[in-house]
């Protein structure tokens, strides 16, 4: 059976991968992004040119904060379901620029949930972030703990939606399902992160910022393995834990059709050895620029991803081998390097 769905986000990277794939199998996508300059808008242009002439696909550029806009494109197109991606990304621009995320990541999310309540959205899956971990040091790092203590507004956010999403489970019984992404990257990525600025510098022979001294550990996870554990949850709506217990609050599940789930590699990789896979991948030796922890950053991610591997058969298959080599041909393809 084939869907409508929409797709906040669609010329983002994870949502513009994520509409190919549903595009491909034959379901209807109504996209939206803003095309915002936090990074160079022509990427997002290029991204979406894959796919805008698509006869199963329709664009609009509106940004999820504009609430009438948002109720315009609910109340024409009747979406099955929802994906919402967009969002303000990245830890340490949060810092710097607090209330931008306060508008979209917040305001623009309240006015997806109220798209999804009033226009009867069979599920809601929308994008949470590994940073919700915050101080947590517990490895793995489960749904299953408690998420309290953010590190920056961008987690903070992403916590906060959990919770909004949480309500609309109670209150209005939509499924809703908040997926927390680790460390996303491959082909069609964000320059803002350190994969796009390491090959670009590497490549340049300028000096790559390595934060922490090298001493980072990521929970890498490729694009296509995001991509494939989204539509695994998007395609069965969340439903309620009948054994949720008060006295216990579980705090991954609820009596309310709502869930979290880890999407990770689960195989936490050393910085050091992620730089040395670009390396290998260019044939060329970085010059690096040691540095102290960030503020905002943690220095581990680790996903433990059970949950996930029980409820949808989910694994995880891309090595971080695999995926920085065909990122690089990807790059050097893109810009004729």
């Amino acid at each position: 059976m084939n869907f409508k769905y929409l797709i906040t986000g669609s010329a983002g990277f994870i949502g513009s991968a994520l509409t190919i794939r549903l595009l491909e199998r034959g379901d209807n996508v109504i996209g939206i992004d803003n095309h915002n300059d936090y990074y160079d808008p022509e990427i997002k242009q290029a991204r979406l040119d894959q796919f805008s002439k698509h006869p199963n696909y329709s664009h609009f550029r509106i940004d999820i904060a504009d609430r009438r806009a948002i109720e315009e494109v609910f109340n024409k197109h009747k979406p099955q379901r929802v994906v919402n991606l967009a969002a303000q990304a990245g830890v340490r621009y949060s810092i710097e620029n607090p209330l931008v995320y306060i508008d979209s990541n917040i305001v623009g999310f309240a006015h997806i949930l109220e798209g999804c309540r009033n226009y009867g959205v069979e599920h809601l899956v929308y994008a949470s972030s590994s940073s919700v971990y915050g101080a947590n040091t517990a490895m793995p790092f489960s749904i299953h703990q408690n998420v309290d203590h953010p590190l920056s507004l961008y987690a903070a956010s992403k916590k906060t939606n959990e919770l909004m999403a949480h309500t609309y489970s109670h209150l209005y019984g939509l499924p809703t399902t908040g997926l927390r992404f680790f460390t996303v990257y491959g082909p069609w990525g964000r320059p803002d992160m350190a994969l796009f600025k390491f090959t670009k510098a590497i490549i340049a022979g300028d000096p790559i910022q390595v934060f922490n001294y090298g001493k980072h550990r990521r929970d890498f996870t490729y694009v296509d393995d995001i991509v494939e554990g989204v539509i695994r949850t998007l395609d069965r709506p969340a439903s309620a834990n009948p054994l949720w217990d008060s006295k216990l609050p579980d705090p991954g599940t609820s009596l309310a059709p709502w869930r979290v789930y880890n999407i990770g590699n689960s195989r936490p990789v050393k910085l050091m050895d992620y730089i040395a896979a670009i390396e290998k991948a260019l044939g060329k030796t970085a010059n690096k620029d040691l540095l102290p922890l960030q503020p905002g950053d943690v220095p581990d991610t680790y996903a433990e991803v059970d949950d996930l591997a029980e409820q949808f058969n989910y694994k995880p298959n891309t090595t971080v081998q695999e995926g920085i080599q065909r990122f690089v041909e990807w790059y050097l393809g893109y810009y004729n390097t």
